[in-house]
């Protein structure tokens, strides 16, 4: 795998799927639209970014750029624990495009990772070319809205939601790794928007992949004072912004994906329906349409504004 140094000395790396254009050159610059590299944080926190493989063949026309933040996938672990926090993981983004001459690129974000690339749009908004948010939390926001619960509640019909809603009260209390992995596992069908073989194939590797340290350390550090500070400086961020929820996400819902458009001046909200936290493994051909066309166009017809 490629490798850059980061801004502190330490070798990170990243995987590269190319698309229409060969390597992520002298064509980077301009918007988003096919053949422009599209780099690629994954969430968790804390989870190795082989969860995300070909982001549902994004790959196809864009050269996906993704790296393995700090103590995930091929990467070490960092030297400080404040290494591991999501501002940090921003500057590590900083560091991989001056390694990779960008002078500026689209960027696109799963989960927790929304949270680093807030971050990164707060220091370097003018970086980027795009910005796709998808399935994010609010906790960023200050707010942790409970329309994820309503949706889990109202999936109480189907054959596996017993055994999450024991697994899911069960968690809290679980300090032992081992048993956190199993109970994540029992737990998994709710971050779908339904559970068949692609879904339980792609939940079966989460427990490998999640890293303890990076995940405790992600928000380390990161106190009121700095989260104001970090948003108050996201409606100056003046590229086109696009926020991805799913109808069926029973892990971060829908209403914190709007709280997460809101910070933004330009931004807008689109749901896709019978997907969950995956969109790209629940429904491909209705998630890879929807970034490809905002990528290149710059906004989404079908969108709404946020509120």
């Amino acid at each position: 795998m490629p490798h850059y140094v980061s801004y502190d000395g330490v070798e990170l790396s990243y995987r590269v799927l190319e698309g229409a254009v060969d390597g992520a050159g002298e064509e980077a610059g301009a918007g988003g639209g096919p053949g422009q590299p599209l780099v690629c944080l994954a969430g968790g926190p804390g989870r190795d970014a082989a969860y995300l493989g070909d982001l549902g063949g994004l790959d196809a026309h864009h050269t996906l750029i993704i790296p393995d933040s700090r103590g995930t996938g091929a990467s070490p672990p960092s030297p400080e624990p404040w290494g591991y926090a999501f501002p940090a993981l921003a500057e590590d983004l900083e560091s991989l495009r001056a390694h990779l001459g960008l002078e500026s690129f689209a960027l696109l974000a799963h989960d927790a990772a929304c949270a680093t690339a807030q971050a990164y749009a707060a220091q370097h908004g003018h970086r980027l070319t795009r910005l796709v948010l998808v399935t994010p939390g609010s906790r960023l926001q200050g707010e942790l809205p409970d329309d994820a619960e309503e949706i889990f509640e109202s999936r109480a019909t189907e054959d596996w939601w017993t055994d999450a809603y024991v697994a899911v009260h069960t968690l809290p209390t679980t300090a032992d790794m081992a048993e956190v992995r199993s109970l994540l596992l029992r737990a998994a069908p709710m971050g779908y928007g339904r559970w068949e073989a692609p879904q339980r194939a792609h939940a079966a590797t989460e427990p490998d992949q999640l890293g303890p340290v990076p995940r405790a350390g992600f928000w380390q550090g990161v106190d009121d004072p700095a989260r104001h500070a970090l948003l108050a400086r996201l409606p100056e961020v003046g590229c086109p912004v696009l926020v991805i929820t799913g109808d069926r996400d029973a892990l971060a819902g829908m209403r914190a994906g709007e709280l997460v458009a809101a910070s933004f001046r330009t931004s807008s909200v689109r749901t896709l329906h019978g997907v969950g936290h995956y969109p790209w493994v629940d429904e491909p051909d209705l998630f890879r349409p929807v970034v490809e066309q905002f990528l290149e166009r710059g906004y989404d017809p079908e969108a709404r504004g946020a509120v």
